[in-house]
């Protein structure tokens, strides 16, 4: 299923969020600047190498913010910015831009230390937003339960929309990454995708979302 927009409307301009897209897009536009041998380089130097986060923390911390805004080629990029841009907005006007930048970025620290625990000996960079978004959608399954998400479905060769409620569009997805890191964990899978970080992620979503979302005031009367 991919997801073509949600049914839940914001009032406020969800100025982080596209900021968050924003700074994403020119870290990559940034990235095809470089050569080859460039590249490589500044991702084994901004990208976070589990092996080196394990062995020494103060030495590589950096890595798991810096990780974040890094992406390996446009489809891993455009894909990611989508979901963020389909569910991030909400989640913000639901915590406030402060208090959402700050649990984005806690969340992708959930997911680069997850993946770190379950991959503590890889030295394979790892790059991507996916693990801060992922937290994103764990907050939105949450909060907005009776969405719904209009999501392209293929039907046997033909595409069609349907209108997927957010609660199984979600649990489909946290599934699906479940799977995947558990077969990947067998040895029987190469894609090169941090599984467990998307997974690490979102649970941190689901789990920390009432702790950041703004509180609701009543007045008596």
């Amino acid at each position: 299923m991919i997801p073509l927009y949600d049914t839940v409307r914001t009032r406020k301009f969800p100025l982080v969020n596209v900021l968050l897209i924003v700074v994403n897009v020119l870290a990559f536009l940034y990235e095809l600047q470089l050569g080859p041998d460039a590249l490589e380089r500044f991702i084994f130097a901004w990208g976070v190498v589990p092996a080196d986060l394990t062995n020494d923390l103060s030495g590589a911390w950096m890595t798991v913010f810096t990780s974040m805004f890094l992406h390996g080629g446009w489809f891993h990029l455009l894909s990611n910015m989508w979901f963020l841009h389909i569910f991030g907005d909400n989640v913000e006007a639901r915590m406030g831009g402060v208090r959402y930048l700050i649990f984005y970025l806690l969340s992708g620290v959930a997911a680069v230390f997850l993946q770190a625990y379950v991959l503590p000996a890889s030295s394979v960079p790892m790059i991507g937003a996916s693990g801060a978004i992922a937290g994103v959608l764990g907050a939105y399954m949450i909060s907005f339960p009776r969405s719904r998400i209009a999501s392209l479905v293929p039907i046997i060769f033909i595409f069609t929309i349907i209108e997927v409620p957010a609660v199984i569009f979600l649990v489909l997805w946290f599934l699906s990454q479940l799977y995947s890191g558990l077969f990947a964990m067998q040895g029987a899978s190469a894609s090169g995708i941090a599984w467990w970080a998307h997974i690490g992620g979102f649970i941190f979503g689901v789990l920390m979302v009432f702790f950041f979302a703004k509180r609701t005031t009543y007045r008596t009367y």
